[in-house]
């Protein structure tokens, strides 16, 4: 099967794309947790958060999308059918409108987790990432500490699916081993987006695992799944080739005894700034 990743089509199963491994062989060991987060620099949790208030959290974000006029009328809405004309959307930001989501991102089972993998009190950033991908689009393949390293680096990223996403809709693909590619941690990983004005390493997956090494691994989500991962390891996202959106939501964990990034919490959270 060939796979759209970044700008590269890939045969899963071949010499650059494997599947990401599911951790829920172990999600009841913490410390087997901590242990696999560090050997694999990722978890794959299915079905970690609760169905059906995914699913209410993803009907609220369409209905808020059909307001904009971004939905086909003619479809039905859980269905997300783009409308003529609509491109993908970015709605980052607190999200105060969207409380169903934010029981998800901020509700006891997820902080719970965060509290027993860290062994310390947990927060959340109060900044949200919630994305509606559209048809012919992807993420290109970086480093989330670009973006958020002003405070303490040990940060946590959960990508939560917003609903059930196959390969043709696009979802996350990360590159094996990138939490250990020590070289570009230190050129690229050093950087800061606003203050050096990067962004994306590359949108050719192949650029990174031709000249340090790795492999590509993705997988097909269900509403409820989570990827957890730090801010060293490369991921990117597959090309939605639908004429569906791809919804999915970013969320950053830490402890509360460490710095936290000024742009990204608050009540009013600045975001990109210099």
């Amino acid at each position: 099967m060939m796979i759209k990743v970044g700008s590269r089509e890939l045969e899963l199963g071949g010499e650059h794309l494997t599947e990401l491994r599911s951790s829920n062989d172990i999600k009841h060991d913490v410390q087997a947790l901590r242990e696999r987060l560090q050997e694999d620099g990722y978890l794959l949790l299915r079905g970690f958060h609760d169905r059906a208030q995914v699913l209410e959290a993803r009907r609220s974000i369409l209905e808020k999308m059909d307001r904009m006029g971004k939905l086909d009328r003619d479809t039905l809405l859980e269905e997300g059918v783009m409308a003529d004309g609509s491109k993908s959307i970015f709605m980052g930001g607190t999200n105060e409108d969207l409380p169903a989501l934010l029981n998800v991102l901020n509700g006891g089972h997820i902080m719970g987790l965060f509290d027993e993998l860290l062994d310390e009190p947990s927060l959340t950033y109060h900044y949200k990432w919630l994305r509606a991908v559209g048809k012919g689009d992807f993420t290109g393949a970086h480093y989330d500490i670009v973006y958020m390293g002003r405070g303490t680096h040990h940060v946590y990223t959960v990508w939560s699916p917003l609903g059930d996403i196959s390969y043709e809709m696009g979802g996350l693909a990360i590159c094996l081993g990138s939490h250990r590619f020590e070289e570009l941690k230190r050129s690229y990983g050093s950087k800061d987006s606003d203050r050096d004005g990067i962004g994306h390493y590359t949108d050719d997956p192949l650029v990174i695992t031709e000249k340090f090494g790795g492999q590509w691994a993705t997988t097909t989500f269900e509403a409820g799944d989570v990827l957890i991962f730090g801010m060293f390891l490369m991921h990117c996202s597959l090309e939605n080739t639908t004429n569906q959106y791809r919804l999915s939501v970013d969320a950053r964990y830490q402890s509360a005894n460490e710095q936290v990034d000024e742009r990204w919490s608050g009540k009013k959270p600045r975001g990109h700034f210099r």
